[in-house]
């Protein structure tokens, strides 16, 4: 539209009358361009910039709109072809000077103009400042790489191959979240070292100037200005380190000697500029470094100090309106997602996320963050960032402070869509409250900064063993230890022990922070001494990862919640003390006291799983490892709280035991077919699948599995007669490709690894026992228990369920179980031969205090009970079939006495010695306790089953 002085007038009158006059004389430099008058009144009165690009290169404005690229979104691709076609006549570094340039005048009027107007959000703003200093490294180290190699030749490494310059991208650029005016922060790498092959140059100084070069280019003042400014400090050893460095020079630094903030630092960083496959290399051997498996609570302090190190400088500077850098600002929403990442980025890929909203949203799916806390920190991040805009896009100054000078104050305002700047500075302030809000809650230390005062500083004054022997002790006792000399003792142990000196200089700061606090919460438990000895112990067992001390001095939930779990019971602090990352666990008090049921249990790990790449086998098998240890640890926890019953226990933890077994099978699966395809056979003139099913035996296969409990399996697996082969480029015979992945399903459940081991695992029950081959056929199956199995392995029958694998061959085992279970028997024979069995069993066990009762083994104990009941299933399964239809021995008490197979009084017996047995063993578990008790304790149960056992088999 024409711009008459009319239309000036109409438009000027829309912007604030401070600004008025400035809008006019700048609407007339437009001419007639085009545009909306009211949208380039907003945009000229509100940015000098624009004003003084228009009025310098007016050409540039009617080009943006004569080919509407003012009006739309680039689609990916079109600033680096762009560029590319504006350098193609460049041959030399002064004419791609110039033509660099010219490109930033005309990109940056687009940008600032569209996120003034409106018509960018801001995902578009930032994107488009990255994808332009993208554009602009790549085709300027295209031309320079061109002109060095014609003059230096072609840089090799030691085996001839060319040698590949990487440049990395840091900080906002590594983020694509480009400020307006902001540097870029790069990094030079090199692939190898070597020389060039014209001139024997080497390759680290080929490479240097070659970095040089391209900083120059982009920064160097000219006449028309510069591009970008170049901050190299980000690269190893900072501005005293060497300009370009090789692949295998940076992964060392890195591992030697890199500190937090360079991984912090290194969470955005991106290949921009430079080969892409080497790039993608060196970001892989980088990755370890910023983000490690295990859980790095160390961040959080260490974060802390870099924050405090930034408040600092700030006062000395005397800025305290800086929107980055101050409380609130957008750094401190960037700590708050980013040392998440640190903290868990190596166990959740999804936190392995450059860009910060999509880490803000992340974290709320994680529950790190509540959805408020998400959205605040969006808003006002959000907030935050058009403010760094409008301050920028002012004189095109790199800028994060308020305006004092009015005019500029009204220029923000008015762009921030304010009535007034006191409007704005409100509206700043409460976004800027809320963030702070949320920084606090994540970072200040709970324990506080100030000295310790009062009883806790007693407590520090005894750790550290500067008391006298009696003022330790009163100290102790007032806080709740009545034997002050057997904790003085265990200090001292722990203090000249070799978890102490094995600590670093941060590791020792740590522990004495925790130890005061264990000190005063133990004091406070039923027997304190015993509480603090399994604490002790704790620490000395997970010393060596100073990061897990992190956690429990920041986080008093999990501190209470460990104190309370190991004050009750003995294997839950073993079971820490050998799986530390369950730590993490603690922290959230109504998840660790609530065992979850079995869908949710799957759909938990399937989850957790799909953050990993396909092929990595050992992470996977870490993933299996920690989620049966948390869950387990759940079990055992609402057990001390609620006192589960022992159906209960066993349920929740076959539950974690069935989930887990079946999707091992799915990766142990998935790794054999990556090598030798599927198995695949013939059948009625169609190609099918072949499969292998995991049948469960003994706990697991009765549902009535206990925290240490092995899993007893067998394998079957399903082919046709014609054998069939797998359908992969390396293809082997069905029958080895199952005999394999009964092999490697063992090694997934097996292999002890950083978490441990997963299950204790059992095939012995297969047929032909330990001789026998580790997967069997159905038929074979069949044939074994049908002409060859002895009583006890139909006994041993009555407890199995399929757990996982192949539906048709789970219910072939069905079939069969059901088939032998209800054949007929002699009543006489099968009495002889189960009692035989068990005199066997009891003649094997070890001799113990004969002044207690052992639960498992002795007469009228559990083992009495079992025996008894599956010789009842055995006796009367061939007349009642439905029998078979349950496996655990409460159920099948229930049924056995409903058919009248056993009566009322028996069955009744049976039961309740079995739920005392069943609970007192849990329970003495949890003591870290072998299954013996005094007779009282036995609840006068042994003497009346082992008169039924008498009655049954007399």
């Amino acid at each position: 539209m024409a711009n008459t002085p009319e239309d000036q007038a109409t438009h000027a009158a829309k912007v604030p009358a401070i600004l008025q006059a400035d809008a006019r004389a700048a609407l007339r430099v437009l001419g007639d361009c085009g545009l909306d008058g009211a949208s380039s009144a907003r945009v000229l009165a509100i940015s000098p910039f624009v004003v003084r690009t228009v009025s310098a290169h007016p050409d540039l404005l009617a080009e943006l709109t004569q080919h509407g690229d003012l009006t739309r979104a680039y689609v990916p691709g079109e600033l680096q072809q762009r560029l590319k076609e504006a350098l193609a006549g460049c041959v030399d570094e002064p004419a791609l000077q110039n033509a660099l340039r010219r490109q930033r005048a005309r990109e940056m009027l687009r940008i600032a103009w569209r996120d003034i107007a409106g018509w960018a959000d801001l995902d578009e703003t930032v994107r488009t400042l990255s994808a332009f200093a993208d554009a602009c490294l790549r085709s300027a180290l295209e031309k320079l790489t061109a002109w060095a190699e014609a003059r230096d030749g072609v840089p090799r490494d030691a085996h001839g191959q060319p040698a590949q310059f990487v440049v990395l991208g840091m900080g906002k650029l590594g983020g694509e979240e480009l400020n307006f005016s902001s540097d870029i922060d790069l990094i030079f790498a090199y692939s190898a070292d070597g020389v060039t092959d014209a001139r024997g140059l080497s390759n680290h100084e080929y490479f240097v100037r070659l970095g040089q070069k391209l900083i120059n280019v982009l920064q160097e003042s000219t006449a028309e200005g510069f591009v970008f400014r170049v901050d190299m400090r980000l690269r190893p050893n900072g501005a005293s380190g060497p300009l370009a460095i090789s692949f295998d020079a940076m992964e060392q630094y890195y591992q030697v000697h890199g500190r937090t903030w360079e991984r912090y630092a290194l969470i955005k960083v991106r290949h921009v500029a430079g080969d892409a496959a080497a790039g993608a290399e060196l970001l892989a051997r980088l990755k370890p470094f910023v983000y490690r498996r295990y859980l790095d609570y160390s961040s959080i302090e260490e974060i802390r100090g870099l924050k405090a190190a930034i408040h600092r400088e700030l006062l000395n500077k005397g800025v305290a309106s800086n929107i980055k850098l101050g409380p609130g600002g957008i750094r401190e929403v960037e700590f708050i997602g980013q040392a998440f990442q640190l903290i868990r980025g190596g166990r959740d890929t999804r936190l392995q996320e450059r860009r910060i909203l999509a880490v803000l949203a992340h974290l709320v799916d994680t529950g790190d963050l509540t959805a408020q806390a998400s959205a605040d920190l969006v808003q006002a991040y959000t907030f935050l960032r058009h403010t760094e805009h409008r301050l920028q896009e002012l004189h095109d100054q790199q800028t994060q402070v308020l305006p004092a000078d009015a005019l500029d104050q009204a220029r923000v305002a008015f762009g921030m869509g304010c009535a007034d700047w006191e409007t704005f500075v409100e509206t700043l302030r409460r976004h800027t409250q809320r963030v702070h809000e949320h920084f606090e809650s994540v970072f200040v230390a709970p324990q506080g900064e100030a000295p310790p005062a009062g009883e806790t500083a007693g407590l520090h004054a005894v750790w550290s063993g500067t008391l006298n022997v009696a003022l330790a002790e009163e100290i102790l006792q007032r806080v709740g230890f009545a034997d002050g000399d057997a904790v003085l003792k265990l200090l001292r142990s722990l203090r000249e022990g070799g978890a102490w000196s094995a600590l670093s200089a941060s590791g020792r700061e740590r522990l004495d922070r925790l130890m005061p606090l264990l000190l005063g919460a133990a004091g406070l438990t039923r027997d304190p001494v015993t509480t603090l000895t399994r604490l002790v112990a704790l620490v000395e067992a997970i010393g060596r990862r100073s990061v897990y001390l992190a956690l429990l001095v920041e986080n008093p939930m999990a501190l209470s919640q460990l104190v309370k779990l190991c004050a009750a019971s003995e294997w839950i602090a073993q079971y820490l003390s050998r799986h530390p990352i369950l730590l993490d666990e603690l922290m959230d008090a109504s998840s660790l006291y609530a065992p979850r049921a079995r869908e949710a249990l799957a759909a938990e790990l399937r989850a957790r799983l799909a953050r990993l790449p396909e092929d990595d086998l050992e992470a996977q098998m870490e993933i299996l490892r920690e989620f049966r240890h948390g869950h387990v640890l759940r079990v055992a926890a609402a057990d001390l709280g609620a006192r589960l019953s022992p159906t209960e226990i066993g349920g929740y933890l076959s539950d974690i035991a069935d989930v887990v077994v079946a999707q091992a099978l799915t990766l142990a699966t998935h790794d054999l077919e990556q090598r030798h395809g599927r198995p695949l056979c013939q059948h009625n003139g169609e190609t099918v699948n072949s499969g292998l099913a995991v049948m469960a035996y003994g706990k697991l296969g009765s549902r009535e599995l206990g925290y240490t409990s092995d899993l007893d399996m067998i394998f079957l697996y399903a082919t046709r007669a014609d054998g069939g082969h797998t359908d992969g480029a390396r293809s082997i015979p069905n029958e080895q490709f199952f005999a394999r992945l009964g092999q490697r399903l063992m090694h997934v459940l097996t292999a002890r690894t950083h978490g441990g081991i997963l299950y204790e695992v059992d095939t012995r029950l297969r047929p032909s026992g330990s001789a026998g081959l580790l997967v069997s056929h159905p038929q074979a199956f069949r044939d074994y228990q049908r002409d060859h199995a002895w009583v006890w392995e139909h006994q041993a029958l009555i407890r199995a369920r399929p757990v996982a694998g192949d539906a048709d061959l789970c219910q072939a085992f069905e079939d069969i179980r059901t088939e032998i279970l209800c054949q007929a028997r002699n009543a006489q024979t099968l009495r002889t031969e189960v009692q035989a069995m068990r005199q066997r069993m009891r003649a094997a066990q070890a001799p113990h205090d004969p002044g207690l009762f052992n639960l498992k083994h002795d007469p009228g104990g559990m083992i009495d009970v079992e025996f008894m009941v599956q010789y009842a299933v055995l006796r009367w399964a061939h007349d009642h079939p439905g029998l078979v239809q349950h496996r655990d021995n409460l159920f099948l008490l229930d049924a056995l006495e409903k058919r009248g197979c056993l009566d009322a009084a028996a069955a009744g017996l049976l039961r309740e010695a079995y739920r005392h047995y069943l609970g007192a063993e849990q329970r003495l578990k949890l003591m870290e306790r072998q299954p013996l008790v005094v007779p009282s304790e036995a609840g006068g149960f042994p003497d009346k089953v082992a008169a039924l056992w008498q009655e049954v088999f007399k």
